[in-house]
């Protein structure tokens, strides 16, 4: 079932009505247990086989790990799970990427092998709740977490429908707890989450798919004919309808989480406005970050032995992490950009630990242009790094990235070129819709950077007396449904 589709609004409704009609929570469970697999058997029943089967087999190793003390077989039962968990994911998603590339390196010593690629149906989620599961028996194999004794509460954990198919990543520390307590219907709560839910239908409606359909399809469909200027527009466009569409997933997952007064993590904090890619990587896709930060980087060795060793380990943590989003090796050299562009504030780092320096250099100390110009500079220059990166994400294969750097490069002979191509890709298809979404953008970045500065302009709005928010409301929601006229397709995420 989909976020935006005509029958999850009667969905939640009818789960919410019956969620505060029962009494006990253990019956709660329940109803949120059957509802989770009926919202994700709904594009394939057979895929709620999957998940049954890592929940139960990751339940039952966790309470092995608890009460056997042999470190061997302990050994054995963490290795069952990373084995069935990631079995899986590698046989429905990297199965035939592998094979094909395996035949392509002996065909490049002239022996040709026969291709066994299947044809697979890849699970909507299922690096989502894997990566959930693993969390949970890692954690107590490492002693930071008790098992849960209860198999309803674990199996809610698991599939727990608002974040089930795209995040956030939840750890079993933060949400399995929250199933264990009688919960009590908190309005102010719920009313929270009925705006973030408005909000991230209006990122994802209203500012996502329109931006997709407008400017980005348009013109990586027609990589091969298009301008510089046009692939540079659409970059920034797809920026936008990435964030638009993943963030705005968040804000509806967190959202419908607390109309059942169940609090998520935050996956999203501002990542355009980061002003170094350091930043943004703490602001961006949260959840995933903190996942292989403490069970692949930290594992690895972290910022712990040499300098090369700690350089070593950030490429292999997100060239794991590209290729955790897709079997591509366009995502391969994505994740593998991104971690190089961490190295050089690892290295300063580095080598302040060796030279027995404490705390952070103040920016007072190695600032040389004014504060807001270097700000406002250092979000241009990361954001300008970002959608770079953003081609290869975007792109069908690295040939056409690399065609698509090049075309840039080529461009820049013509600037007067670069207005004229601009203009005409906003102009192109129905012009007051593309005005429309532009204009929904910018109340994005509006509101974004309002909040980020000006945090207590929020309170000041929807406190109002004359209930100001009613009208913002109405006027997102009257958004909403024009832009829908526009196009709806899927989550991005659902694919990874």
């Amino acid at each position: 079932m989909n976020f935006v589709s005509l029958i999850f609004p009667f969905f939640l409704i009818i789960v919410f009505a019956l969620y505060w009609h029962l009494k006990t929570q253990t019956q709660r469970n329940l109803l949120l247990l059957i509802a989770s697999y009926i919202f994700y058997g709904w594009w394939d029943a057979r895929f709620c086989i999957l998940i049954l089967a890592s929940s139960l087999l990751d339940f039952f190793i966790g309470l092995n790990l608890k009460t056997n003390q042999n470190p061997k077989q302990r050994r054995y039962l963490l290795g069952a799970s990373l084995l069935f968990n990631l079995g899986m994911l590698g046989l429905f998603k990297y199965f035939n990427f592998f094979v094909d590339n395996l035949i392509n390196v002996f065909a490049s010593f002239g022996v040709n092998l026969n291709s066994p690629s299947l044809y697979i149906i890849l699970p909507v989620g299922i690096s989502f709740y894997t990566f959930q599961t693993l969390s949970y028996t890692l954690d107590i194999y490492r002693g930071k977490l008790e098992p849960t004794h209860s198999l309803l509460e674990f199996l809610t954990f698991v599939s727990f429908f608002p974040q089930l198919v795209a995040g956030p990543i939840e750890r079993a520390t933060h949400l399995l707890p929250q199933f264990a307590v009688q919960q009590s219907f908190d309005y102010r709560k719920a009313r929270l989450g009925c705006q973030l839910i408005l909000w991230g239908l209006f990122k994802k409606v209203a500012i996502a798919d329109p931006l997709g359909a407008q400017f980005v399809n348009p013109v990586y469909n027609q990589i091969h004919t298009a301008t510089g200027a046009e692939i540079v527009l659409a970059t920034v466009a797809f920026a936008f309808q990435i964030y638009g569409d993943f963030s705005g997933y968040s804000s509806i997952a967190i959202g419908t989480a607390k109309l059942f007064n169940i609090d998520l993590c935050q996956n999203f904090n501002k990542p355009y406005l980061s002003p170094n890619i350091n930043e943004f990587w703490r602001r961006w896709h949260i959840s995933l970050y903190e996942w292989f930060k403490d069970y692949v980087y930290i594992p690895l060795g972290g910022s712990r032995g040499t300098m090369l060793q700690g350089m070593r380990n950030i490429v292999i943590t997100f060239g794991l992490s590209g290729l955790w989003h897709g079997a591509r090796w366009t995502f391969v050299c994505w994740g593998i950009l991104n971690g190089l562009a961490l190295i050089p504030q690892f290295v300063v780092q580095y080598w302040q630990r060796r030279r027995g320096f404490k705390g952070k250099i103040s920016a007072r100390e190695v600032r040389f242009l004014p504060p807001f110009v270097g700000q406002v500079l250092g979000i241009l220059i990361t954001f300008s790094f970002v959608c770079l990166t953003w081609i290869f994400f975007r792109a069908e294969s690295l040939s056409q990235a690399i065609q698509a750097l090049g075309v840039i490069v080529q461009s820049f002979a013509y600037p007067s070129q670069w207005l004229q191509d601009g203009y005409g890709l906003i102009v192109r298809g129905d012009t007051r819709s593309n005005f429309i979404s532009l204009a929904c953008l910018f109340i994005l970045l509006v509101c974004e950077v309002c909040d980020e500065y000006w945090p207590q302009l929020k309170g000041r709005i929807f406190n109002t007396p004359f209930k100001l928010h009613w009208l913002i409301y109405s006027l997102g929601f009257w958004i909403i449904l024009v832009q829908t006229r526009v196009i709806s397709s899927d989550f991005i995420y659902f694919q990874f």
